[in-house]
């Protein structure tokens, strides 16, 4: 008995994800250089199947940038990082951001490549620069913030984001070349919380204590 349209669509719908899904892969392990006949042997099917669904590498780019940009938050996520007080908010967005690293390191190492491949489509890089500034941005307010009601360090505001940012491309970068011991060792967020939590003795006063 021959499928339905409906059958059919969900077919196309199946094999085009597992095309994306191979090529997040092949892309993360390989970068930008990542060839259609690459995709095609992770996704284990033909190169002509392949480009049945996708005319080029390019475009599967911006097939995973929309994918991830349209996959989005639920609302049970998205509202403790966006009521409560500044650090209730800012241990949410972290948590939030840590954990996806952990989820899902191979769309960070997407991203990785992405942003350092000057050959990459410029439409797509600006796409992922602007989801970074976007999260930059976001943190940045909720320390100034934080910082007014004495919930979060003082400090410079930009030094603490920058701070953060090394931190998260340092998991990237370890889920790129030390996966294994990543994953076995994988940082609990309360860790990177402790640059922002109020209290520590600016290094000077340390200094000051111990020669006393």
């Amino acid at each position: 008995m021959p499928r339905s349209d409906a059958e059919n669509e969900r077919l196309r719908e199946r094999q085009r994800a597992n095309i994306l899904d191979a090529a997040m892969r092949v892309f993360a392990r390989s970068g930008p250089s990542a060839s259609m006949a690459e995709i095609a042997e992770a996704a284990r099917v033909s190169q002509g199947l392949a480009y049945r669904y996708f005319a080029s590498k390019e475009e599967i780019y911006y097939a995973l940038v929309a994918r991830a940009v349209q996959g989005g938050l639920s609302e049970a996520e998205i509202a403790p990082m966006t009521s409560g007080a500044p650090w209730q908010r800012l241990a949410a967005l972290l948590s939030r951001i840590v954990e996806a690293r952990r989820e899902h390191p191979e769309f960070f190492q997407l991203l990785y490549h992405v942003l350092g491949d000057n050959a990459a489509p410029v439409e797509l890089r600006a796409q992922m620069s602007e989801r970074g500034q976007f999260f930059v941005g976001a943190v940045r307010r909720l320390i100034v913030e934080g910082q007014a009601v004495g919930e979060i360090a003082q400090g410079d505001p930009d030094q603490l984001v920058l701070a953060l940012m090394a931190y998260l491309d340092g998991l990237t970068r370890l889920s790129l070349y030390a996966p294994e011991r990543l994953n076995a060792h994988f940082p609990d967020v309360e860790i990177v919380l402790r640059i922002f939590k109020p209290g520590s003795a600016a290094p000077d006063a340390k200094n000051e204590k111990a020669g006393e």
